[in-house]
Formats: structure tokens, sequence, C-alpha cells
């Protein structure tokens, strides 16, 4: 006799805590963990139902009021980039693409200081050290890598230095952008941009439909760039469409634009198991 059943993860809800996206909000998460022999099928199909991964946990956002933030991801095939972005493509020419395991290095974690202290001072990311850093990059139970971009070595060095880090995971259908940083004395070369255009290339060569952005936030100016790329979806409401016009969603309030929580478990499909013989 031949069956198979469902994997069946448990799930869980975070307390609240204030919202890094918009002013005056708490955020909740529901969360699973991600470990064991069937992770990379758990993180593809929930990947595809909003979920991202931090480390061994998959989340989404579950706030009591508030439904604003909204996963993104970019349809390779439809995708071309408008005049700005072919801009930033040519000025970044130089740039030299290195991909390998997920593994820390100082200079990775020099970068990263460097970042923070630059971009994100009082972040949630703000105090990690060396060793959260190496956990955040290094502790994966499913297939990703390290993105590495140098640039040309200057003053007799034969070392290229370190101009931006993509920490970056693969999906049966496309590339997970999960964690980027770059120098932030390269402000004019638009990085965090070419990162994502030359993720949208890295897809297209392998075959991978989608390229995920993590969440979109109307309202939020730190997610307002990703609303610039064409053939960008939106999941809401329980599926995958077309951002249309950004001004057609908001982020306001109201008490019933979240479903209970376990009506939402409810709804997730989970993968099946292999197979098993008897």
């Amino acid at each position: 006799m031949r069956h198979t059943v469902p994997i069946a993860p448990q799930f869980y809800v975070t307390a609240p805590q204030a919202c890094p996206y918009l002013d005056g909000r708490m955020e909740r998460k529901l969360f699973t963990a991600l470990q064991g022999e069937h992770a990379q099928r758990l993180n593809d199909a929930l990947s595809k139902q909003g979920f991202r991964r931090s480390q061994n946990v998959l989340y989404r956002p579950s706030c009591a009021e508030c439904s604003a933030c909204l996963s993104a991801r970019i349809r390779v095939a439809d995708f071309e980039p408008n005049r700005t972005q072919r801009k930033i493509l040519r000025r970044n020419l130089h740039l030299r693409r290195n991909a390998t395991s997920p593994w820390a290095t100082e200079d990775q974690f020099t970068l990263f200081r460097r970042y923070l202290d630059h971009r994100h001072a009082d972040g949630g990311m703000a105090d990690m050290d060396i060793f959260e850093f190496a956990a955040m990059i290094e502790e994966t139970p499913i297939r990703s890598r390290v993105i590495e971009y140098t640039r040309p070595a200057g003053d007799g060095s034969r070392a290229r230095p370190l101009a931006a880090v993509c920490l970056t995971d693969v999906f049966d259908d496309g590339l997970s952008m999960v964690y980027s940083f770059y120098d932030p004395a390269l402000t004019a070369q638009s990085l965090g941009t070419y990162l994502i255009l030359d993720h949208i290339e890295i897809a297209r060569e392998a075959g991978l439909p989608y390229v995920y952005l993590g969440y979109w936030v109307p309202g939020s100016r730190k997610m307002g760039y990703k609303a610039n790329f064409a053939a960008l979806e939106l999941y809401k409401a329980g599926q995958w469409q077309d951002i249309g016009s950004p001004e057609d969603h908001t982020a306001e309030l109201h008490p019933l634009s979240v479903d209970p929580i376990a009506e939402q478990v409810a709804r997730i499909a989970l993968p099946e198991a292999r197979p098993h013989h008897e």
C-alpha cells in the first residue's frame, strides 16, 4: 500500500511589538519552524503563500487590524527595465558577481556594520554582533547562496573590495532576496536597485520565473522602491495579482481586515510528505 500525508508543522503567533514600517502601529507575525528533511519543500510551498524565511523560521505578518504588508515578487519573463534602471545597469558594469555557499566572513560583517550604521542605526539589527551576523547567514536548512559583488582593486592592491552582498534563497520557482546590504559610500550607484536587477538576470539565466522581494508596504517610504519595478505581483486576498496602480493599495486600519489566526492556518496549503510504502 502506498500513501502520502501532508507535512504538518505547528504554527505560532508572536506578541505584538512596534511596527518598523508604519508609525503608531503594532506588528504581529504568524510563524513556524523550518527544519528537518521536509524543510525545502515546506519553504517552497509557504513562500508561494506570502511567507518569508529568517534563519530557521518561516513567518508572515498577521497584525490584528492591519493588512498593509504585502508579499511582492517580479515576473521575470515580463520584466523590462525602465530608462532609469538601464542607466543603473550601465553604471555598475564594473562590478563582478560571485555566488558562494552561505558562509559569513569578516569582510562581509565589516560592510554590514558600515551599512547599518549609515542606513539603519536605530533599526532592529543595530546591535548585531559578528556571531549573530554569522547565524543570519549560515543558519539555513534550505538551498541558499551568498552573492557578493566586488569592485576593481585600487592603489596597487590586488584585492577587489566588497561593494554589496545579498543572502539569496533558491526556490523551485524563483529566487528570494532574504537580506542585502552595500557600501554606503557608493550611494550614487543605486546598489539596492542594481541587486534586484541582477537577481532578475540570474533567475532568467536559471530558468526561474520569479524574484521574491519580501514585503511591499503602501505608505512606507522604506518599501516604496519596490513599486518601481515592472511586472510586480502582490500576494493579496490569498492569491498573487498584478500590482496595478500602487495608489489603489492602502494601509488603512480596519478591525475586519485580518481573519482569525485559526482560519488563516486552516487555509495554508501544505506540501505532502514523500510517499510511504506498506
